[in-house]
């Protein structure tokens, strides 16, 4: 039996999306501005990248750092423009002021989606009840992941917390596959699959050079290999 796990990389543009593939990537998550801990790329970006690469692309909807979901008219409209040009798998996620989902916006784009897979991100790990979170996106169409580090400040704090819920697996609101991202470090991985955890996402650990720099297909690779590992 394989024991692949599954490798999710952020790319920027054509040459992330051809370095984290030669890598071994098996998705990535297109983004714009990591700065703010990535918003909506332009649809030209998507289509380039499309074109580059034949590995499965979710595209990220938000347009502003944090976690409200702002102008959802304008977010409506762009993730139309992206489904138009063939975009089939979404990253998305809000809050209310109060830490509960907005499930008002979720729900919104998730019509606009039109049944095409997503990733509820990071906003799990701001939320004022994760529990209640993911029992009330239960019944969510196309659901499939949960981006979380188990904790606001990262792998390292949400270890216990990741651990927790891969034994909930198959329980009500716990059948997403749990995406392990945000701080996660190589050292972080082997008690990860000890807890049965098999998808990883990796952005500033893919560029080491830093995060302004591009994606390094060896660096890719090193990760391939580690989340690979017995």
């Amino acid at each position: 039996m394989s024991n692949r796990a599954v490798l999710e990389v952020i790319a920027l543009d054509e040459q992330d999306a051809v370095a984290a593939q030669t890598g071994g990537a098996d998705r990535l998550e297109l983004v714009t501005d990591m700065a703010a801990d990535g918003l909506t790329p332009p649809t030209a970006a998507f289509t380039a990248i499309r074109r580059a690469v034949d590995i499965p692309l979710r595209v990220m909807l938000r347009l502003a750092d944090g976690f409200a979901a702002g102008d959802v008219d304008a977010l409506a409209g762009r993730a139309a423009e992206l489904r138009a040009a063939g975009a089939d798998e979404f990253v998305l996620g809000f809050l209310t002021p109060d830490g509960e989902p907005d499930l008002v916006a979720v729900e919104r784009l998730i019509a606009v989606l039109d049944g095409a897979r997503w990733t509820f991100h990071r906003a799990i790990d701001r939320a004022a009840d994760r529990d209640g979170l993911r029992k009330r996106l239960a019944d969510l169409p196309g659901l499939d992941t949960y981006l979380t580090a188990g904790s606001a400040a990262g792998v390292d704090t949400g270890l216990p917390v990741l651990e927790a819920e891969a034994a909930r697996a198959g329980e009500p609101g716990y059948e997403p596959r749990i995406l392990v991202g945000g701080g996660l470090r190589l050292d972080h991985l082997p008690r990860l699959r000890a807890a049965g955890l098999d998808a990883f996402h990796i952005g500033g650990a893919a560029r080491p050079q830093g995060w302004t720099a591009p994606v390094s297909a060896d660096a890719v690779r090193t990760w391939r290999t580690a989340v690979d590992a017995p």
